[in-house]
């Protein structure tokens, strides 16, 4: 996919900038043409505007013929490869001005659209489909998709506006269930991490939309572009992705009720977007907690696809944490002076309106926002 919110002239800068990978060939797309005159031989740069133009003059028998021109084109302008052993991939990204929020950062549904595209990326520079979720050859023969199961994200620093955010991704088996896909994300300007995340995957049918076991040809498939050895983001022991999430029982101390999918929300999977949960989560965050506390963890549990017709209730109330007994002991009031804890978390759930049916059972840990 084309570097989002790119026009010629930043490209042709990016080309000769410090945003481009740091690997041992030249950058896809920016090569070097010798050209030869007489006796003499100059070396001129192919910008990433010349790239654009070039290509542009073939589109039109690509688009009759529907090869994967501009695909290549898209790979080529792309800030993102495969790294040497062929079992990661990293690609950098410039947040938007569309993409930070009241904080004047990047968003946590920005982050987490980042993962996801990376992710997509990473499995189309594989050979993996390019009209689905890294759906491999077998899986389309059989009209299997991959869906999410269980999300986990932590960001330690938000990025700002024109930063420049650097992300790997690699993928491995998770048992016979499913795969397991995990993320490093870092400032590019400073090699400082600023966040990892981790999630699991599982298969369904497209059309029955029933969940299916890995079967070995889609193991084979996959498997040669997964780490030899296991390699984990947080390979720490009891870390906070590993937590098993309560059910919330109604009634909850905050909601809000029938939310609505939007069109936009569908994905090419034709069901609402695992991102698209996490804003429905954080709808019902009270407002004090928004203005002076920011999300620093988010686990986010799947049970049932939500489809473009379904409406949505949002349920969170506070987990008991110490911070919160030791707020009693002094007969403190949780809901009026949680804003004052330095971290606090909350228990989240989303059910079908009307049915009460799961959608997603959630937990998220804020930190109070540093002073400007």
């Amino acid at each position: 996919m084309m570097l989002k919110g790119c026009n010629a002239d930043l490209l042709q800068t990016l080309a000769h900038s410090r945003f481009l990978p740091k690997t041992k060939t030249p950058f896809r797309g920016i090569s070097v043409v010798s050209c030869s005159s007489s006796s003499k031989t100059s070396t001129t740069t192919t910008t990433a505007s010349d790239l654009v133009i070039n290509d542009t003059k073939n589109s039109s028998s690509a688009a009759v013929s529907g090869s994967n021109s501009a695909f290549s084109l898209a790979d080529r302008l792309r800030l993102g490869s495969l790294l040497e052993d062929g079992l990661s991939y990293k690609e950098n990204f410039i947040v938007r001005c569309y993409e930070v929020g009241i904080n004047k950062t990047a968003t946590v549904e920005t982050m987490a659209n980042l993962l996801q595209e990376v992710a997509c990326n990473h499995a189309q520079s594989v050979g993996f489909s390019t009209d689905g979720f890294a759906t491999t050859p077998t899986m389309r023969k059989m009209d299997l998709i991959w869906v999410t199961s269980r999300m986990h994200i932590e960001i330690y620093k938000y990025p700002a506006w024109g930063d420049v955010v650097e992300i790997e991704t690699w993928c491995q088996s998770e048992g016979r269930i499913g795969t397991r896909r995990d993320w490093i994300l870092k400032d590019f300007a400073t090699g400082v991490v600023i966040g990892r995340a981790t999630s699991k995957w599982v298969m369904m049918n497209q059309n029955t939309r029933r969940l299916q076991k890995v079967n070995d040809d889609v193991r084979d498939e996959y498997l040669v572009f997964c780490p030899r050895t296991p390699r984990l983001s947080f390979p720490e022991e009891n870390n906070s992705s590993l937590k098993k999430i309560p059910k919330l029982e109604d009634p909850a101390q905050y909601s809000k009720l029938r939310l609505v999918p939007r069109r936009a929300d569908l994905d090419m999977n034709q069901h609402v977007n695992n991102v698209t949960y996490i804003g429905w989560v954080l709808e019902s965050i009270p407002q004090e907690i928004i203005d002076t506390h920011e999300l620093q963890k988010i686990t986010l549990d799947y049970r049932r696809e939500c489809q473009h017709d379904n409406t949505v209730d949002s349920l969170t109330s506070p987990e008991m944490t110490d911070d919160v007994d030791k707020l009693q002991e002094t007969n403190g009031s949780v809901t009026g002076r949680r804003h004052e804890m330095d971290t606090c978390q909350f228990l989240h759930f989303l059910r079908l309106s009307g049915e009460g049916l799961e959608l997603n059972r959630g937990r998220t840990e804020w930190r109070k926002k540093l002073a400007r």
